[in-house]
Formats: C-alpha cells, structure tokens, sequence
C-alpha cells in the first residue's frame, strides 16, 4: 500500500540547505501495525507529513495505493488524502464552538455529493469509539481523552484504509492513554492500517513493526516479537479497579 523509496527532503537552498530526510526507503502492507519512531529532530513529523500525503519530498519516490504522490498536483494529493487516510494529532484541532457530532461531520464536506446520512456515520463512529453519550458535548466539556476519541472517530467517518497518528497520547495521562492505544488495535483487527508516530518506546510496543529514525535515516526496522495488547492491559485495569 505505502511504498517510498530513496525519500529525501532538503528546507532551504544554497549554503542555508537543511537535509532532514536522507534516502529514506520502506514499504508498508495493508492491515500493518507500525510504529515510526525516533526522537526530537529525527526527521519523523517531516516524513509523517510526506506519508501522509501533506507534503511532497525533495527527492526519490513515493506510492500510495498505485498513486504517484510525488507528481500529482495539490486537488488529487487532496482527493487522495481525503479518500485514503485519516489523521489523528497530537493536539486534537476540534472545533471549541462545535459540538463533537458536528466536529465528526467536518470531513464529509470535500465528499461529491455530501452524503444524506452524514449525520448517521458520525454517530456511528462516535459510538464505535465509546462516545454515544457524549455526542451533543463541546469539546471544552469533554477530558483529553474523549477529545482525542472525537478526533479519532472523525478521522474514521470516510472510511480510510489508512490511520496516520501524530504522538496520538503525548497529551494525555497514562490510562486515558492506554483506552486511546486499545482503540488503535481494535482498528487494526478490523483491518486498517495503523501508522503510530511517536517518540515513546512504551507505544511502539503496541505496534507490530517499529521504524527507527535516527538523523533523517533508518537506523532499524524491526518486527515486534511480542506486541503489547492495550485493549487486554485495559480489560485488566478495570479488574483491578473493580477488585478495590
């Protein structure tokens, strides 16, 4: 599905050039778990942004699903982006003034047409995120944790082959974090494909593969032997909690 070879991405030109990416070259299967990793400075947000269709590199070849995203213009990397990947951020970008139904809803509107039961999707994936009785909530009403569900459910709501999560529990505390990471991995078993960026060994561990970046190059690309289970690690929270 995701195929990039040789990838590089140069900011500025001349004696002020920056290389952050440096031959950059990996392929991703549909239905993988992946973790991109590597600290401040590594070149991982500016490589998130390439795969994710956001920016377009200096240098080498990117596929996604067929598509050339390195020739194609700003309207069709739109229309892919809208079509193939959703987003999940750090920081959540809900809409404050709007409730999380309509915050959902947002994507729909670079649908042709807009769909009739748009408002039908939203509750559905706000409900599969654990949100059905908080849909008429504004974000200000809501804890990080079910912000970063809205955002996940609206990353959801046009039905992506692709979740593309920026630091998705840098904001949060470590059990609304671990219910954000069980949400990934049910997701996976349902057959999407999951790219976690993050700077946290501990999320990387939820993944099935981790990509180490290290100076805008690949310093390891690993299968994880025995990836940690977040929707288990919560089911046995609540067991303990109930136990007390």
């Amino acid at each position: 599905m995701i195929e990039l070879k040789t990838i590089e991405k140069t900011y500025g030109s001349g004696d002020t050039a920056t290389p952050v990416l440096k031959g950059i070259s990996f392929r991703i299967q549909a239905g993988e778990y992946v973790a991109l990793m590597g600290a401040s400075g590594t070149g991982k947000s500016t490589l998130m942004n390439i795969v994710g269709c956001l920016d377009k590199p200096t240098g080498g070849q990117y596929q996604l699903d067929g598509a050339d995203a390195v020739t194609l213009d700003d309207n069709a990397l739109s229309h892919l982006r809208n079509q193939k990947i959703g987003f999940v951020f750090q920081q959540f970008h809900l809409l404050e003034r709007t409730t999380a139904l309509k915050n959902v809803m947002l994507p729909l509107i670079y649908s042709e047409p807009y769909p009739e039961d748009a408002e039908q999707r939203a509750e559905k994936v706000l409900t599969a995120v654990g949100l059905n009785d908080r849909m008429y909530y504004r974000p200000g009403e809501l804890s990080g944790g079910q912000q970063q569900r809205v955002a996940i459910a609206r990353a959801l709501i046009t039905n992506p082959q692709i979740i593309l999560a920026d630091e998705p529990t840098g904001n949060l505390d470590s059990k609304s974090g671990l219910e954000i990471l069980a949400i990934f991995k049910r997701l996976h078993r349902d057959g999407h494909t999951i790219i976690i960026v993050t700077h946290d060994e501990e999320v990387a561990e939820h993944a099935d593969r981790v990509i180490v970046l290290k100076d805008g190059k690949i310093e390891q690309d690993r299968r994880v032997a025995q990836p940690r289970d977040a929707e288990k690690e919560v089911d046995e929270r609540i067991g303990r909690e109930d136990a007390e």
